[in-house]
């Protein structure tokens, strides 16, 4: 029995509406923050305009693998185009580590001989890229909890908020005591703030890529489950996997004992498996004793 749950293409037009303003927001204020960084001679200002750049990379990016996710499944494609959002979310990981080692690069260099920084101009600009950005994290918040895409939109906006804040305070500190070295040491703390705000992202993406069970999920508990029902003999071939964002698929062979009702069974087990683990998007095969089938590399 196939049972289909909630087709991600239903929220696409409101993700679609929030990453348009949010690229918006972040593409004018990336403008303003290089010249900031330009005029104040900030790495920190600049290293933080060079992230935003990655976030309107990233966000129109994000626009793209939406609208592709959209097409129509073919016989070629079954599933149709949903992964893109999840490449387009890996891409979003590599691109963040990439951007950061290039800050913690520069940045070395720059802590071995600071160079002079306006510390009052720059401490303005940060502080105006801190609000746009925050602008920007209200209105992806939502939607970061159902789209793998749409979250490393929100981490990319995330960690260039506290790239502001770490501008902001090496800003303050400059104008304050005169401590060229903030500026750099600023930079340095953005990058490591970014790649491990990235690592979880590029670790749930490979996952989905690579058939995974998603991380909240106990396959075996599902195989438990199944076993306790009654008239239920065997369960094997039990495959669990994420084809996109808020879309969870869960292949099975379940070998029933003799004298059972296969439909009813069949009911049964689907029920279970929809309202104990929220998986709609299900395949189950009834088997009865004996039945013969050539066995592959598997979950038991």
């Amino acid at each position: 029995m196939h049972d289909h749950g909630a087709n991600p293409r239903s929220r696409s037009g409101v993700d679609q509406r929030r990453l348009l303003i949010a690229l918006v927001l972040a593409a004018t204020y990336m403008l303003a923050e290089i010249a900031g960084g330009w005029l104040t001679g900030s790495l920190a200002l600049l290293a933080d305009a060079g992230h935003m750049f990655s976030d309107v990379v990233a966000l129109a990016m994000s626009l793209v693998a939406l609208r592709i996710a959209q097409r129509p499944a073919t016989p070629a494609r079954t599933y149709g185009y949903y992964r893109t959002e999840i490449l387009a979310a890996l891409i979003h990981g590599v691109l963040l580590v990439c951007v950061s080692a290039g800050i913690i690069y520069e940045a070395t260099e720059r802590l071995a001989a600071p160079t002079a920084v306006l510390g009052g101009p720059m401490l303005a600009v940060a502080a105006g890229g801190l609000l746009v950005n925050l602008i920007g994290l209200k209105i992806l918040s939502e939607g970061r909890h159902e789209s793998l895409n749409v979250r490393g939109a929100w981490l990319h906006v995330l960690s260039d908020a506290l790239g502001s804040v770490g501008a902001m305070i090496a800003g303050a500190l400059i104008w304050g005591f005169g401590w060229a070295w903030a500026d750099p040491a600023a930079s340095l703390l953005i990058g490591g703030l970014i790649i491990y705000s990235s690592w979880s992202l590029i670790r749930e993406a490979v996952s989905v890529l690579m058939e995974g069970a998603p991380a909240h999920i106990d396959v075996e508990e599902i195989q438990r489950s199944l076993l306790a029902l009654a008239g239920v003999e065997t369960v094997h071939d039990l495959h669990v996997w994420t084809i996109a964002s808020g879309m969870i698929s869960l292949t099975g062979h379940v070998v029933i004992q003799e004298g059972q009702s296969p439909s009813e069974l069949l009911r049964t087990v689907s029920d279970l498996v929809a309202d104990r683990f929220q998986i709609e998007h299900a395949t189950i095969q009834i088997e009865p004793m004996g039945f013969d089938e050539p066995e592959g590399e598997c979950f038991p």
